[in-house]
């Protein structure tokens, strides 16, 4: 595989390239459901959480605005996917045990997608958002990430990405915070499959589109020299933020 195959397509790669989310997450957040009846997963994308909510629950309702990401989304015979806004959805009154949001919470207009929560949430129900931080490799690499590819994509993040590097301490929250342990994804990946992730990132696309994609080439190359053989697997570890609570 040549190491910049990748430029030549767009971002249809995201369900292969995003991370997925650690077992022991939704073990811990099923241990905290008194009922696993139903659960709606707002913002899906490509159901990441969605085919692993499905381990747990009878039934999953994911939701995204993106028809494209249904359309590529992961499949299971007990996952109903529909295309509706997270403010503003079909479902019954007091439809859900858990709620959960994975990597979106931060794009929401967050006084009405509240106040959809609290109409389709059952009292006593469980929610949870959580999504990741920047990852970490070795310090020689990580080094070289945050100069060739962070302080260059820097100005093209959405000010909302900023709630998410917060912590969602910014937030208001209609239900008490629940404290949690800490979680965090581990990726064996190689260079490969840590660019086109990067590659995913709304800044890096924006950036791309602004200014070309030399910059990314450049870091890609000297990455190479970093990472020692491309192909090598290298743990690639994200730290988890959560924001959970009951109705």
């Amino acid at each position: 595989m040549s190491l910049f195959d990748f430029f030549s397509k767009k971002s249809d790669r995201y369900a292969a390239s995003r991370p997925q989310y650690p077992d022991a997450l939704y073990t811990y957040l099923v241990s905290q459901c008194t009922e696993r009846e139903q659960v709606w997963d707002c913002g899906t994308g490509n159901g990441q959480a969605a085919i692993s909510l499905s381990k747990h629950f009878k039934q999953v309702y994911a939701t995204d605005l993106s028809e494209q990401q249904i359309l590529n989304a992961f499949q299971g015979p007990n996952i109903h996917y529909s295309v509706q806004p997270a403010e503003e959805t079909h479902f019954a009154d007091a439809a859900f045990d858990a709620i959960t949001v994975a990597q979106a919470l931060h794009w929401f207009n967050h006084a009405r997608f509240w106040t959809e929560v609290n109409r389709v949430l059952k009292p006593g129900g469980l929610f949870a958002a959580w999504g990741y931080d920047f990852s970490s490799i070795t310090p020689q690499i990580d080094a070289m990430v945050k100069e060739l590819i962070l302080d260059v994509i820097a100005p093209y993040w959405s000010p909302r990405v900023q709630l998410l590097w917060n912590g969602y301490r910014d937030i208001e929250f209609p239900f008490k915070r629940i404290e949690t342990p800490a979680f965090q994804i581990t990726n064996k990946w190689n260079l490969y499959a840590y660019l086109e992730y990067i590659h995913t990132w709304s800044a890096t696309r924006e950036c791309i589109e602004q200014q070309g994609k030399t910059f990314f080439e450049q870091a890609a190359r000297k990455l190479e020299d970093c990472w020692g053989y491309p192909n090598l697997p290298r743990p690639v570890i994200m730290p988890l933020t959560l924001l959970v609570g009951r109705k």
